[in-house]
């Protein structure tokens, strides 16, 4: 596949959910998504930039939103959904995959930010669509068939100091 350059239009899409809960659960801190946006597009025109969350109604999530906005992300908002058994469920995965294959004609790189597997199938169609896919998260949490689907990987626990706060 195609090498970085600055003349490439890249689209960047975070999995904030699945960032946020190996950040915390591996490293008892936060994501520094500004850093993350500026390694994702490395130099290229930024076409789009989406933070996919979910509101949880918690103390300072407003302004975590408010401050994705302000680093250049569209924070787009799913509430969590809770089932009659008590059972909670949030996930962005079929929104993210629609997004990233309606934007695959309008750029030249897509950066997926997550270490979800189901998105493995997702990396392929877009490689065949001719799209470079490359991968930013957390290694030890990312699905190895992810990996393997993907133009690149960037292992954010290689660097903890820079996409950590």
């Amino acid at each position: 596949m195609t090498e970085i350059h600055p003349d490439q239009r890249v689209a960047v899409l975070v999995d904030s959910q699945n960032l946020y809960h190996t950040a915390q659960s591996a490293y008892s801190r936060n994501v520094d998504y500004s850093a993350l946006l500026e390694e994702a597009v490395q130099g290229r025109r930024l076409t789009r930039a989406i933070a996919y969350v979910i509101v949880a109604e918690s103390e300072g999530e407003e302004t975590f939103f408010e401050a994705l906005t302000d680093i250049g992300f569209e924070a787009k908002k799913k509430d969590i959904k809770t089932y009659a058994d008590g059972s909670k469920k949030a996930d962005w995965d079929v929104g993210m995959s629609l997004d990233a294959v309606t934007l695959a004609s309008h750029v030249d790189a897509i950066v997926l930010c997550t270490g979800d597997g189901d998105f493995s199938r997702l990396c392929s169609h877009l490689r065949h669509a001719g799209v470079r896919v490359e991968v930013m998260a957390f290694g030890q949490s990312t699905a190895e068939e992810l990996i393997d689907a993907t133009d690149a990987f960037v292992d954010l626990s290689e660097r903890e100091d820079t996409f950590l706060l």
